[in-house]
């Protein structure tokens, strides 16, 4: 059974290689921008209501603030937070939003039982772990069969990460495994509505997974079978999947705790430069690649083609919406037409781009009208698959742009100025004092200045311009 060995890595002793530990800081940092951001924004208004009405004891922090609600609560909170803005980080394997339900999970607990920075940074990296391996087991199953893959996995890291900090031993931590998969699920009917259930999965999951890891603690038991079968989390929630035999459990497993950086999974996400659906980031960059090649501006282009794997296509160019006035602005990040026009026409893309009064502009959506795609299977998974894209210009010439992948991950990650870049745009005049704070997390003796610091920066006003990264300059 997987979930026994699973689960004994996860409150096992850890010896993190310093490359995992860049990338998990890395991400971390990510994580606490974007749900500054959000805060500030008032992207997440409702979950943060909800979370407050809740209340409890006073264990853990709302993000932003200096609100403490009860660990579940706070979890709800900022789950929702880090994701509101559709600007976190990305495994491309899995196509998983993993930061977004390891940080809410790791900060609320870790806050909960006093960890230290140490402590919290390796329940983290036990979190990236499990939420992009369980993912990646399946590429593409549970988006294929309309579940948000992000909230499948995220209850079991949330879960893993919340043990951890309890200190609870490898058979409890079984049983909270088996109690976080009763939980997993994550409908993607926000695609065609642009309905904000997406921004939520993550603070479900988040939620679910401390009290999965609650209840086992008091003595509940979840089926050691869960990732096994039979009607295991594979088998209930990516049945085509494993009937086509495209389920690989192994992956759950293979190289776990290995010596060898290259072997984990939290060295491979990717970090996104803007704030829409990641299936869309190759081709966006692949048509500003080609308009630049061109050295003309938006208006010269007549019309634009590209080539879409077939599984970016359900998500980014589904037929059964207006993809060229989107309905909502979050409908908007899950259009490839818009986002594409918008970037060839501003010359960037950031958090503004997707305000509400940015989509009646007529220049973007006739623009857009003009952009067609044909499905092109190619190798690999959606999230790290080519970029191809031809424009043809009022001069009569056809200008090509080609990437192997979209910028951010793979081996065309962000730098560590790009991500500060972002960072700062996302937090403000406090971004130096507040990234010292989460790049010193592992010596910290608790994360009392990291969560003071940013509830301060949410205070102060969005700055002018929006977050821009290297990729989107």
């Amino acid at each position: 059974m997987l979930a026994p060995q699973l689960a004994a890595w996860a409150v096992g002793p850890l010896s993190l290689p310093d490359e995992v530990t860049h990338a998990a800081l890395r991400h971390l940092l990510d994580g606490v921008g974007n749900a500054v951001a959000g805060a500030r924004a008032g992207a997440a208004l409702p979950a943060l209501t909800v979370a407050t009405g809740l209340g409890g004891p006073a264990e853990a922090t709302i993000l932003g603030s200096a609100t403490r609600v009860s660990a579940p609560a706070a979890g709800l909170a900022n789950g929702t937070l880090v994701h509101a803005l559709d600007f976190d980080d990305t495994h491309a394997g899995g196509l998983v939003h993993s930061t977004a339900v390891v940080l809410p999970a790791a900060f609320a607990v870790g806050e909960q039982v006093g960890a230290s920075g140490r402590e919290v940074l390796e329940a983290a990296v036990v979190g990236y772990e499990i939420a992009c391996r369980v993912a990646a087991a399946a590429p593409n199953g549970f988006h294929a069969g309309g579940l948000h893959a992000t909230m499948v996995a995220g209850v079991f890291s949330s879960a893993a990460v919340a043990a951890r900090l309890m200190g609870l031993d490898a058979a409890t931590t079984t049983h909270a495994l088996g109690i976080a998969g009763s939980q997993a699920g994550g409908l993607l009917a926000f695609l065609a509505t642009g309905a904000s259930t997406k921004q939520l999965h993550p603070g479900f999951a988040s939620q679910s997974g401390i009290l999965a890891a609650r209840l086992a603690a008091a003595g509940a038991t979840g089926p050691e079978s869960v990732f096994d079968g039979p009607h295991g989390v594979y088998d209930a929630l990516a049945p085509a999947s494993v009937a086509a035999g495209t389920v690989d459990t192994g992956v759950l497993l293979r190289g776990l705790g290995s010596d060898d950086p290259a072997d984990w999974e939290t060295t491979r996400i990717g970090i996104k430069p803007w704030p829409t659906c990641q299936l869309a980031h190759v081709t966006m960059a692949a048509a500003q690649l080609a308009l630049a090649e061109a050295g003309v501006d938006a208006g010269e282009v007549t019309a634009i083609h590209a080539q879409v794997h077939p599984d970016s296509a359900t998500v980014v160019c589904a037929p059964d919406r207006d993809l060229t006035r989107p309905a909502s602005a979050y409908a908007a990040k899950f259009s490839l037409p818009w986002s594409v026009a918008a970037l060839l026409i501003d010359g960037a893309v950031g958090v503004d781009t997707y305000a509400e009064t940015n989509l009646s502009r007529s220049e973007i959506s006739e623009l857009a009208a003009k952009v067609s795609w044909e499905i092109t299977a190619g190798d690999g998974v959606a999230a790290d698959a080519a970029g191809h894209v031809a424009l043809t210009l009022r001069d009569g010439r056809t200008v090509v742009g080609r990437l192997d992948r979209s910028p951010g991950g793979g081996s065309n990650p962000l730098s560590d100025a790009g991500l500060f870049t972002k960072f700062a745009g996302n937090v403000g005049e406090l971004a130096d004092d507040l990234a010292s704070a989460v790049r010193a997390l592992p010596d910290s003796g608790d994360l009392t200045v990291l969560l003071t610091l940013a509830a301060r920066a949410a205070e102060h006003p969005v700055p002018a311009p929006s977050p821009r990264t290297e990729a989107s300059a």
